[in-house]
């Protein structure tokens, strides 16, 4: 029972940052039907800056990671406005070979920036775990969660309850209305990914001091977020959210109770019978935001 629950904590640490991983790229899929490869470069992007201000430039560490955010909310703006913003009804074929091509132009910038070695940022939490009984959680791990739980929830309420939310998904409806009621497509458009790009560069600042950053890290963060999008069905944001923490916990009973080299094999494995079952996705539904 013990080490059971002990999976379980770990499961909703992990979980957190992959329904974030999850949320930001079934909103820029669901909004802008744009297949975005370059999320997992996104993710590395926000770990890579935690560690440039943090460790580099000496500034505050929580004050860092708001940093780290915000700058991937710029980058995703700036990548929309010069890129796909000059791709505006191109066919999705088109968009995803420029996303492509942009995972590699990153990933190639941020080797040599940083070069191949990994780098671990400090933390300022104590070394004494949080004991909550027979489970005892580290505080960066706490941390982790209550963030990761905190812009998850202000990510649907900006769809559900602002006046951006509800331009975003009359967008998602039908795109040509949306306009003729006065909507700015191309700012929804640029918000949407702004705000994509910012969820993936949350979860990589949250992760980077949990494990290690390098600058293939994204390749398998941009894997899981598709697989999560997958599993919990294209453009459903509640179910991307609820897709990361079913594959978070997949992998952590795999790694703890088969083997922990086959945590990340578990999950994928997980996934394709579930497609299998219902190919739409766990929770799939005629709307596919909000």
């Amino acid at each position: 029972m013990e080490q059971l629950l002990q999976h379980l904590v770990n499961a909703a640490v992990l979980g957190s940052t992959y329904a974030l991983l999850g949320i930001g790229l079934t909103f820029i899929f669901g909004i802008m039907r744009v297949v975005n490869f370059a999320h997992g470069e996104l993710y590395t992007f926000g770990a890579y800056m935690v560690y440039l201000f943090s460790v580099v430039l000496g500034v505050n560490f929580l004050l860092a990671i708001v940093i780290a955010i915000v700058l991937g909310v710029l980058l995703g703006a700036v990548i929309e406005f010069t890129l796909l913003g000059k791709l505006r009804g191109a066919d999705i074929d088109t968009t995803m070979l420029v996303m492509i091509g942009v995972w590699i132009i990153m990933q190639n910038v941020e080797q040599l920036a940083w070069t191949g070695i990994a780098k671990t940022i400090p933390t300022p939490f104590p070394a004494e775990p949080l004991s909550l009984g027979v489970v005892s959680v580290a505080w960066s791990r706490v941390f982790v969660f209550v963030v990761a739980v905190v812009l998850i929830v202000g990510a649907q309420m900006l769809i559900q309850r602002t006046r951006l939310g509800k331009a975003m998904r009359a967008t998602f409806q039908d795109r040509d209305t949306a306009a003729l009621m006065g909507i700015n497509i191309n700012v929804i458009y640029l918000a949407t990914f702004a705000l994509g790009s910012g969820l993936a560069a949350a979860a990589g600042a949250l992760l980077g001091p949990i494990f290690i950053v390098m600058p293939s890290m994204g390749n398998l963060a941009v894997l899981k977020a598709f697989a999560i999008v997958i599993l919990g069905g294209l453009g459903n944001m509640k179910g991307a959210a609820i897709g990361g923490f079913i594959l978070a916990l997949v992998e952590e009973f795999g790694a703890g109770y088969v083997s922990s080299g086959y945590r990340d094999a578990m999950g994928f494995l997980v996934i394709i019978l579930v497609l299998m079952v219902k190919p739409t996705g766990l929770f799939a539904r005629s709307e596919r935001i909000g």
